[in-house]
């Protein structure tokens, strides 16, 4: 049965002096003595506080937090990873509702729900719209509702993790984590957690729209190998009804003006054709990739058959 000595505590940093020991000691309190604390490059006492208090302190080789994760990853041994902001913002208290399904079993990653219980004035409105949007978005595109995908506080497997394809080296990570559940068909869970304020004295490191247009941008770009319908019908369409408005305005001006727009006209054809093509295309690769991971799922099926089986046979 696993137990709290095979989690690590995974806390990606850049100046949050203020609140890293805090947040350290409270994961000590709930008996997780593993934690790891991967820096960029603070220009606070950030990583002094983190290793007064006990955690393992990195320094990540590059820079933004997806890179941060993703280098973090690379350092932990551990079975399981317990994911979270340095800022505060995440009670440790909460560690058992995102482990226990872990541990039990029962999912191989948990995103802690931060719209279950959130404090007055933890989150901006513009920050909430911002995350509203993005989670349907998330749910259209991807046809999972995780409900909170920006979420930071986050538990998962070792096993799990190494399935994953990550890229993201900013705040795409949470976004890129929850696609790459939906993509490899990871057992996924949501829980109830509490969101609060920030410490006094610290400052966020978030961009509402810069680190949003990234969100999306990384939400639109996985859609190409996750769903391909939707990536390219989106693409075709477009280029479908530019092409046939463009050629309403040629038989219109020719109808009505007598004026020829030949150029306009051949726009308007390679717009069409194009559209289609695309659609066609979008069409055939949603095909296969259904298909694909139809196809991974019976042997995962046969795998865990297997794996059952010898199981039995040992004992």
């Amino acid at each position: 049965m696993p137990t709290r000595d095979d989690v690590c505590v995974l806390i990606p940093t850049y100046n949050e002096a203020a609140a890293i020991g805090d947040v350290i000691d409270g994961f000590h309190d709930q008996d997780l003595q593993k934690v790891l604390v991967i820096d960029g490059g603070s220009a606070d006492d950030t990583q002094e506080i983190a290793a007064e208090h006990g955690a393992e302190v990195v320094e990540q080789s590059g820079s933004g937090k997806g890179q941060a994760v993703r280098e973090a990853f690379e350092y932990i041994d551990a079975p399981y990873i317990l994911m979270v902001d340095g800022d505060g913002t995440y009670r440790p208290a909460d560690a058992d509702v995102l482990l226990d399904p872990l541990l039990s079993g029962e999912a191989d990653h948990v995103i802690g729900n931060r719209f279950a219980d959130m404090e007055s004035g933890a989150m901006t409105r513009l920050n909430q719209v911002g995350n509203r949007l993005i989670n349907r978005a998330f749910a259209r595109i991807h046809g999972r509702d995780f409900v909170d995908i920006l979420s930071g506080y986050r538990a998962m497997t070792r096993e799990s993790i190494d399935r994953f394809d990550l890229s993201s080296e900013g705040f795409g990570i949470e976004t890129e984590l929850s696609v790459e559940c939906v993509k490899h068909n990871v057992t996924t869970e949501v829980v109830p957690i509490r969101y609060e304020s920030r410490p006094e004295d610290t400052e966020t490191n978030l961009r509402p729209f810069r680190d949003g247009a990234v969100i999306l941008l990384t939400l639109y770009r996985m859609a190409k190998t996750n769903n391909p319908l939707f990536y390219f019908g989106s693409v075709g369409t477009a280029s479908l009804l530019v092409g046939a408005l463009l050629g309403v305005y040629v038989a219109v001006e020719w109808f009505m003006k007598n004026i020829s727009h030949e150029v306009i006209a051949i726009v308007s054809a390679v717009g069409i054709i194009f559209g289609v093509q695309l659609l066609v295309f979008g069409v055939l690769s949603d095909m296969i990739f259904k298909l694909h991971r139809e196809q991974m799922h019976r042997l995962d099926q046969v795998l865990e058959d297997t794996r059952s089986v010898d199981e039995e046979t040992s004992e």
